[in-house]
């Protein structure tokens, strides 16, 4: 019998511009780690990183909650967690502790859940952070690579991203407000131009066709969102400025990276991506913000790195 399982969860980019709550992407940029053990009663939440420890406030902890109830799992649930992904920064700090949780119980209990179950009990998570569930960055953390995500009924369609694909991510040291996600969905247009809503399908598809087809620079060409972007970019202290350079410096395309304030810029192996990040480190500076550069590949998924009997 099974008493542990240590799952490291990848960290996450939504929406890859156009594709707003249905694109997801796991880079192997930031990890969380998460042991769920059965212990005690109840379910505890143990971690000496600073997250809410009250159940209803973390997103492990929801997970954990939803998944008990529903599959009748008896006994206690300890889930501890280690914080690698940075909160509140556009990578998926969330969606990766709830993806890990959910497939550690997953393998505790020998549920033998399929992608969309487990996807499905990820996104329960989201409501701590969100205030509302969405599925492109949890669904990114618990499968790896590229998804697609239809939300009503759920389905996640998943694209191994191609082998020359390369990333740029750029986190700009500012402080990010409490629920952040949920005020950035605030600005958000309610209504928008037929013609801008073309111009994002098309994008979108071809983002899905590079993906097909493993075209980095069709990938990172149509990244260009003129609906959320416009509405957003006014949230990150020179936002112009890191994409204009970054582009000027030979990246394919820049976008936010989920709800922001980080960006992302999208590159191939054959590129100088140290040169795009201090491209993107320059923007920032411009706006008097320091900014990490992390330079990374896609993540094929999660790992189960550790079991206990």
């Amino acid at each position: 019998m099974v008493k542990s399982v240590t799952v490291r969860a990848p960290c996450s980019t939504a929406n890859l511009g156009p594709g707003f709550d249905v694109f997801g992407l796991a880079l192997d940029a930031f990890y969380d780690e998460v042991t769920v053990t059965k212990k005690g009663k109840g379910i505890t939440i143990v971690s000496s990183d600073d997250i809410p420890l009250k159940l209803e406030q973390n997103t492990a902890g929801l997970v954990a909650k939803e998944m008990k109830k529903k599959k009748k799992l008896t006994g206690g649930i300890e889930i501890k967690i280690r914080k690698n992904v940075p909160s509140g920064f556009g990578m998926g700090s969330s969606a990766a502790s709830a993806a890990g949780c959910a497939i550690a119980i997953n393998r505790l209990y020998n549920l033998k859940l399929n992608q969309n179950q487990l996807v499905s009990y990820a996104g329960i998570g989201e409501k701590a952070s969100a205030g509302s569930i969405h599925y492109d960055n949890v669904a990114a953390s618990v499968l790896g690579g590229f998804v697609i995500v239809d939300s009503s009924p759920l389905s996640v369609i998943r694209i191994e991203a191609p082998k020359d694909l390369i990333l740029c991510v750029a986190v700009p040291e500012i402080k990010v407000p409490k629920k952040k996600t949920k005020v950035s969905r605030s600005v958000i247009p309610k209504t928008v131009k037929l013609s801008d809503s073309i111009t994002n399908l098309a994008n979108a598809a071809n983002i899905v066709a590079g993906f097909l087809n493993k075209d980095s620079s069709l990938i990172g060409k149509s990244v260009e969102d003129v609906i959320v972007e416009p509405a957003r970019k006014h949230m990150i202290p020179g936002f112009n400025n890191v994409k204009n350079n970054a582009l000027r410096a030979g990246a394919f395309g820049v976008t936010i990276s989920g709800a922001g304030p980080s960006m992302i810029a999208f590159g191939s192996k054959n590129q100088n991506l140290k040169k795009i990040g201090a491209a993107m480190k320059k923007g920032f500076k411009s706006a008097k913000v320091d900014c990490d550069i992390v330079i990374c590949k896609p993540s094929k998924g999660p790992k189960i790195v550790k079991v206990v009997k």
